[in-house]
C-alpha cells in the first residue's frame, strides 16, 4: 500500500469512522478463527455483513463453512474470530489497496429471537443478497478490538468507539461516484493541481490524474509522472451528507481551481 506524500488533514474521518465505513463497505473480508485447524480459504468469506445499533457486526455466513460450523459446535458459547477486510480502490491506479482493516471479537450464532431482527437488518442493507436459511448461517461478532492501517495513518479502535462511529454518508456509492469523475472529469481533476501550495510541477507534467478516495470531508486525487506518485487532499468548504451536496461541494472545487489557473 501506497502512503505517497499524505498530509494530514484539518478535516479527517476518525479511525472509529473508518473501520466502521470499511465494515460497512462492500471491500473484500475473510474470517478465521486462531489456532483453527479448520479453517479453509474462500470458504468462510461473508456473503454479506451488517453492524447492529449494539455495534455487533452481523455476519451472513456459508453453513458450511469453518467459522459457521465452529460457531454452531460451540452452542451459545463464545469462539475467538478475526474478520480481515481489504479496501481496493474502485478506479485503476498504482498501488491499488487503499488500506486494511480488522475487526477481533467473540463469534456466536444468533439465537432465535433476535434471528429474524437481524435478517430484516440485513435485507435493508443487502435487499438483492440472500437471507439465513438451510445454505447460510447468520453470525454475530461480538467486536473486542479492531484496527486500521489506510492512506490516513495505523489506528486501534476501542469497541465502545466503533460502536459509536458511523459510516461515511457516501461510502455506498463511493465507487460509482470515483468512477464516474475517471471517466467524465479528468480535465477538471487536473486543473486541481493548481490548488496545490507546491506547483513545482507544471500540471501537465502529471502523466496519470485519478481520483483515488472520497467521504464527506473531501477528495483525495492520486498524481502520477512515470514511478513517481503523490496523493492530494482536496477539502470541501464543509462536510456533505448526501450526494446532492457533494454534487455542490465538487463544483467549488473546480471552480476554485478555474479561478486560479
Amino acid at each position: 500500500m501506497l502512503r505517497p506524500g499524505s498530509a494530514i488533514s484539518a478535516q479527517q474521518p476518525t479511525a472509529a469512522e473508518r473501520v466502521r465505513t470499511l465494515v460497512e463497505s462492500n471491500a473484500s473480508a475473510s474470517l478465521t478463527i486462531p489456532g483453527s485447524e479448520l479453517d479453509e480459504p474462500g470458504l468462510s468469506t461473508p456473503e454479506s455483513r451488517v453492524v447492529a445499533a449494539s455495534g455487533d457486526v452481523l455476519l451472513l455466513i456459508p453453513a458450511r463453512s469453518p467459522a459457521a460450523r465452529a460457531a454452531v459446535h460451540a452452542q451459545g458459547d463464545d469462539v475467538t474470530a478475526v474478520m480481515e477486510m481489504t479496501d481496493v480502490a474502485p478506479v485503476s491506479v498504482p498501488h491499488r489497496i487503499r488500506g486494511r482493516g480488522w475487526v477481533a471479537g467473540w463469534l456466536t450464532t444468533v439465537p432465535g429471537p433476535e434471528r429474524a431482527d437481524g435478517a430484516a437488518l440485513l435485507a435493508r442493507r443487502h435487499p438483492s443478497g440472500p437471507l439465513p436459511g438451510p445454505d447460510w448461517t447468520l453470525l454475530r461478532l461480538e467486536v473486542g478490538e479492531a484496527y486500521t492501517d489506510d492512506l490516513w495513518g495505523a489506528a486501534q479502535v476501542e469497541p465502545d468507539e466503533f460502536a459509536a462511529a458511523s459510516a461515511d454518508p457516501l461510502s455506498r456509492h463511493e465507487a460509482e461516484l470515483l468512477q464516474h469523475l475517471a471517466s467524465s472529469h479528468e480535465t477538471q481533476l487536473r486543473s486541481l493541481c493548481v490548488l496545490l501550495a507546491d506547483r513545482g510541477n507544471s500540471c501537465g507534467a502529471w502523466r496519470q490524474v485519478v481520483p483515488l478516495g472520497l467521504d464527506r470531508f473531501g477528495l483525495r486525487v492520486r498524481f502520477c509522472a512515470g514511478e513517481h506518485c503523490f496523493d492530494a487532499r482536496f477539502e470541501f468548504p464543509e462536510p456533505v451528507r448526501d450526494v446532492t451536496e457533494l454534487r455542490r461541494a465538487m463544483r467549488h472545487l473546480f471552480e476554485a481551481a478555474a479561478v486560479e489557473e
